[in-house]
């Protein structure tokens, strides 16, 4: 082998180990985490779950406005030049003072919320405890470590809970008391590594959003799957040491899965279902065509997660947050035609999670970072033509205004994860184990499906 070749080879092994494979031994805390937690009771039915990770922290305030009243003339005191004058009324199943109004560049989603298939969560964050205005400002109870932070917050939503020396996701953690997380296809990212399908026993399946991946690490040529097959052949016959060859199996493994994934993804049926060019778009056509072929894998519970960058909006947010909001709304908007069209809305739910909400008083050109927020919840198994949980009341200095229009959210991000967790099979245990501060919580309040 040549000296380049022999360098590209090894190229090769440092991605592919750098791409997860650890052989760390795992602490006696981890191995208790697994043993005797895993789920004897047989699943019959599939259900797959779909994360869309909105980064930077949504104005998800001025996704849902009120119309009317007081509460509509505190919103336009706080919100200033950032104002939503238009906004699309929503026929709530749940009556709130003032109504509730849709930013009108998610248009596309009124017919699905008018269909029962869409809802919304209102005034959720991070939490430990419930927290008034008094016990935040006296310390009084536990807060959230590094509030505002958007590493932090987003690794708090993600992991669902406080980030620990245990750094599992709550993705991943359902997957494995479920014992649904042998397939590698039972937990696939189209958008990279994410804390929250990170598990002991399960890391994400980076899939392209093109469907098809490529094996092409190797520099300075494209190799063919045999020339990459006689490499690692030669790798396992090597036994040199342990952590040799569990190095060989892990890349072994990983090529395997490649080869495997794209033979399924050849023979996915072509979906009528027209996506957009945008990057959420493509994400969740890509999604589309995996769960086509759920039924090849053999999974019951599947796991997928997505992302939309950008609302991170301390300026210009009058003009990029329509656009990330439309490109949200038109991507959920086919992603629900998609699952109709395959049969599947029953069976898969769709929600969002971000950093935090953010402030209701406008800097002059945006918002910064604030604490309470909304989420949107999509499926034929939701609850949906409603607005669960709050509609906060947008007055700057209210009571629970911690400073600077940031407000202390009612529900806590657990509460809503609990019913996710409910509908995707675990039990009330299971779901107190994954989520531990949901004991300081009503547990059953945000009735999320049906």
């Amino acid at each position: 082998m040549s000296y380049r070749n022999e360098q590209s080879r090894r190229a090769f092994l440092s991605l592919c180990l750098k791409g997860g494979c650890s052989v760390a031994a795992l602490t006696s805390l981890q191995l208790q985490a697994i043993s005797g937690s895993l789920s004897s009771q047989p699943i019959n039915d599939y259900k797959a779950l779909v994360c869309i990770f909105l980064h930077g922290g949504s104005d998800s305030l001025n996704m849902l406005v009120p119309l009317t009243g007081e509460h509509r003339t505190y919103y336009e005191q706080s919100r200033q030049n950032l104002v939503v004058s238009d906004a699309l009324a929503l026929n709530t199943s749940t009556i709130y003072e003032g109504g509730v109004g849709l930013h009108p560049s998610m248009a596309s989603l009124s017919s699905i919320f008018d269909a029962g298939t869409l809802g919304f969560v209102g005034g959720v964050g991070t939490l430990i405890t419930p927290t008034t205005l008094s016990e935040y400002q006296n310390k009084t109870v536990p807060l959230p470590n590094h509030l505002f932070s958007h590493n932090d917050q987003q690794a708090t939503w993600m992991h669902g809970q406080e980030k620990v020396s245990l750094n599992t996701g709550w993705g991943a953690r359902m997957l494995e008391r479920l014992n649904q997380h042998s397939s590698f296809t039972s937990n696939i990212s189209l958008a990279g590594a994410n804390p929250w399908q990170a598990g002991i026993e399960t890391t994400p399946y980076a899939l392209n959003k093109s469907g098809i991946m490529k094996i092409n690490a190797l520099t300075g040529y494209q190799p063919q799957v045999d020339h990459v097959k006689s490499i690692m052949d030669r790798l396992l016959s090597a036994k040199t040491t342990p952590l040799q060859d569990a190095y060989a199996s892990r890349l072994a493994n990983s090529v395997n899965n490649v080869q495997n994934m794209n033979t399924l993804l050849e023979q996915a049926p072509i979906l009528t279902t027209q996506f957009s060019d945008n990057s959420l778009s493509e994400q969740l056509a890509a999604v589309a065509k995996s769960l086509s072929i759920s039924g090849q894998t053999g999974n019951k519970r599947q796991i997928f997660f997505v992302s939309l960058g950008g609302f991170d909006t301390h300026d210009d947010q009058a003009v990029r947050q329509p656009a990330l909001l439309s490109t949200l709304a038109t991507a959920l908007t086919e992603f629900n035609n998609a699952l109709t069209e395959l049969s599947l809305q029953n069976s898969v739910t769709t929600f969002t999670m971000s950093d935090f909400g953010r402030t209701l008083s406008s800097n002059g050109d945006g918002t910064d970072h604030g604490w309470a927020s909304n989420q949107l919840i999509m499926g034929g198994a939701v609850n949906g033509q409603d607005l669960h949980g709050a509609m906060l009341s947008q007055q700057v200095g209210n009571s629970i205004d911690v400073g600077g229009g940031r407000l202390i959210p009612q529900y806590s991000n657990e509460q809503y994860f609990a019913p996710i967790a409910k509908w995707f099979g675990l039990n009330d245990t299971e779901i107190s184990d994954i989520f531990p501060n949901l004991g300081n919580f009503d547990a059953t309040i945000l009735n999320l499906f049906k």
